[in-house]
């Protein structure tokens, strides 16, 4: 019973560098193929790969075990056809050897492949994998950028996005500066990755389904969610119109144009987002003629959140002297401490509300799943 230590070279280059022909066989026969393969090409790791074959060898032989050498390589042009002339090969020394098992030796990515092909024809114990040492970084990063290319969606995700991006980058600079240009690129690189980070493009493809259902099936939500998207649009409308009137801030500052922008579209965003909630609450009470408590919990946390944000806005740009104070029953002027505390409290007492109404439904919802047993049994 027989070790075979098979050096497999599935490109043909010690046939085309010596003009051998494989398998090449027998201790005497490969130490001479080394010679001859380091002569015509000293730089090639195939001399390497024949001289780990023949130390394995010899460690084999040094354990009393009956351990053969042998040389085979693939004498074709394509690829299907070099992996036959290696199966062939392998059926040649599985006729001249009585092979218990095989030990293979490679020296590259591609020989690797060949290792699924002499498992179909020996046991193959153990496979070694030569890396010549002063080419160990070089020859991992072949195999993780190698690896890297063959996955499909890791070259859709990556690749794709900076080849748009290295190819806008040369009319960027030629119509704008280059840090306009760079940051055109960092732009859209960021875009990318958070288009990608927050799976936008599986929602935006799942979206047309969903949107067809919710048509079919007569839901209500559907509308509220075309009411809700034209009053955000209202709201954001009306935001950028207060940015833009007199006396909303310079144009070095930043912060009171924001403060403006969110005060005066925060009402108008807490009815969109009221009005999309209202319209999943309908869906659920008709769908199932029970609401649980997060759907009903979600309206009256929107108006409770929209109060809290238009109360601190308003009482930033009260102070800043951007709004006048608030009047409660056209007479009682309040300070800007008095008008915040106001809408605090009314934002907590619309939450509070909401915590109580979603518990008294859910208590009359749990009365009647425990009060319909009881019914059946009777």
């Amino acid at each position: 019973m027989t070790t075979l230590v098979l050096c497999v070279d599935r490109a043909n280059d010690i046939g085309r560098k010596t003009g051998l022909s494989t398998p090449v066989v027998g201790w005497e026969a490969v130490r001479s193929l080394v010679t001859d393969v380091g002569l015509s090409d000293p730089e090639d790791s195939s001399v390497n790969c024949l001289l780990a074959a023949l130390r394995t060898t010899r460690e084999l032989r040094d354990e009393r075990e009956d351990a053969e050498i042998a040389v085979i390589s693939g004498t074709s042009d394509s690829a299907v056809g070099a992996d036959r002339a290696v199966a062939r090969q392998l059926d040649d020394l599985a006729e001249q050897f009585d092979v218990e098992s095989a030990v293979v030796v490679i020296d590259s990515a591609e020989d690797e492949r060949l290792v699924p092909v002499v498992e179909s024809r020996f046991r193959v114990d153990a496979v070694d994998r030569v890396v010549v040492r002063q080419a160990h970084d070089i020859e991992s990063t072949y195999y993780l950028l190698k690896q890297f290319l063959g996955d499909e969606e890791l070259r859709s995700t990556v690749l794709v996005p900076l080849g748009v991006g290295l190819l806008l980058v040369p009319l960027l600079l030629v119509q704008f500066s280059p840090e306009v240009a760079m940051a055109g690129l960092a732009a859209l690189m960021g875009a990318v990755l958070l288009y990608k980070g927050l799976a936008i493009d599986e929602f935006l493809s799942d979206a047309p389904d969903q949107i067809r259902d919710a048509l079919y099936s007569g839901q209500v939500s559907v509308v509220t969610y075309a009411v809700a998207a034209g009053l955000a649009i209202v709201g954001l409308f009306l935001g950028a119109l207060a940015i833009r009137s007199p006396g909303a801030g310079g144009g070095e500052e930043v912060l009171v144009p924001s403060l403006l922008f969110v005060y005066h579209s925060a009402p108008w965003l807490a009815l969109a987002a009221l009005t999309a909630s209202a319209g999943r609450l309908l869906d659920e009470l008709i769908g199932s003629e029970r609401v649980s408590t997060s759907y009903m919990n979600l309206p009256f946390g929107v108006v409770a959140i929209g109060l809290v944000v238009r109360g601190f806005a308003g009482f930033l740009l009260e102070r800043q002297g951007e709004l006048a104070n608030l009047e409660l029953l056209g007479r009682l002027a309040l300070t800007p401490v008095q008008r915040l505390a106001m809408f605090i409290v009314a934002g907590v007492v619309v939450s509070v509300v909401g915590v109580r109404v979603s518990a008294s439904v859910s208590d009359e919802t749990l009365e009647d799943v425990v009060d319909t047993p009881r019914e059946n049994e009777s």
